[in-house]
């Protein structure tokens, strides 16, 4: 296809050239190489193209039925590379990001909307998912993912930790008591994901570095952070999921933070996407936003 296009081109530019020297001088190559070029399409063609005399050339019906149709074909390329590079450099169109739920809610949502303002000719479709989502095989471009990231194929540019933290309402504390150590949360109600592998345990690390392994009960045990949010704001035992969640209320005093020195080790997380060696504006706008917002060299002094 590359052939046949220059091999058009040339025969254009012989056309509106009116010879072959002309032509092959404007393009840099030989006389001899500007008429293999107009051959190869004749004997793909299997029709002659011009006539050629000592003295001038004309265009044959063939000739010039190619002649337009070659022109409107190299305008179009021209117009599609110029499509792209334009696409290049100025952030636009839609761009497919997932997160989870928690910290897609809380933090990036928001945030998306200050990108929305600065880029205002870019859409985002972003999908809440806590699962492992197949970035390519799901059409996404970009995905946030907490944990231990195991795919070589994807570029994965680490983010501030995900924090979580213990927090119960001051009626439950007033009731029940407030632990000051690990060991007490065994005489607690203790609120956890019903999908976690050790639901029935937690693992705490102290203000010197020393890791406690707590076994935990509770009544309650549900598949989604905020619905047990809910229940803590009911009262109803200590909860443990991640700062963004639970941030508000403790700003607000509807909970208050539990064993503040003991929390779990921050979990890792990143921004993914494919490897590109030319990506979109609005992919590479979309990285950068997000690493100076929640990279790991960003301004914030704690994790998320």
């Amino acid at each position: 296809m590359m052939d046949t296009l220059a091999s058009m081109a040339m025969f254009v530019r012989v056309v509106e050239s009116g010879s072959f020297s002309a032509a092959a001088e404007a393009s840099g190559v030989s006389p001899t190489m500007a008429g293999k070029h107009i051959r190869a399409i004749e004997q793909r063609l299997g029709a002659r193209l011009l006539h050629r005399t000592t003295r001038r050339q004309q265009l044959t019906e063939v000739g010039r039925l190619y002649y337009e149709r070659c022109k409107q074909v190299l305008a179009d390329v021209e117009l599609a590379e110029a499509s792209a590079s334009e696409l290049q450099a100025t952030p636009r169109g839609q761009l497919r990001l997932t997160a989870p739920m928690s910290f897609g809610s809380r933090r990036l949502t928001p945030a998306l909307t200050d990108y929305l303002a600065r880029y205002p000719e870019v859409s985002v479709e972003l999908t809440l998912d806590n699962r492992v989502i197949d970035l390519v095989g799901e059409g996404y471009e970009l995905a946030i993912r907490i944990g231990a990231i195991d795919d070589p194929q994807l570029v994965a540019r680490p983010l501030l930790p995900y924090r979580m933290l213990l927090a119960a309402s001051p009626a439950y504390l007033a009731r029940h008591g407030t632990p000051t150590h690990p060991d007490q949360l065994s005489g607690h109600v203790c609120l956890g994901l019903s999908n976690w592998r050790r639901r029935d345990q937690w693992r705490l690390t102290g203000p010197t570095g020393e890791v406690c392994d707590v076994p935990v009960h509770g009544r309650l045990s549900v598949d989604h952070g905020d619905a047990l949010r809910v229940a803590a704001l009911h009262d109803a035992g200590i909860v443990l999921q991640p700062e963004v969640l639970l941030a508000d209320d403790l700003a607000a005093g509807r909970l208050l933070q539990v064993l503040p020195e003991w929390t779990p080790p921050a979990t890792p997380m990143h921004l993914l996407y494919a490897p590109d060696r030319r990506p979109t504006a609005k992919l590479r706008s979309m990285i950068e936003f997000l690493l100076e917002r929640f990279g790991a060299d960003a301004s914030q002094d704690e994790a998320l």
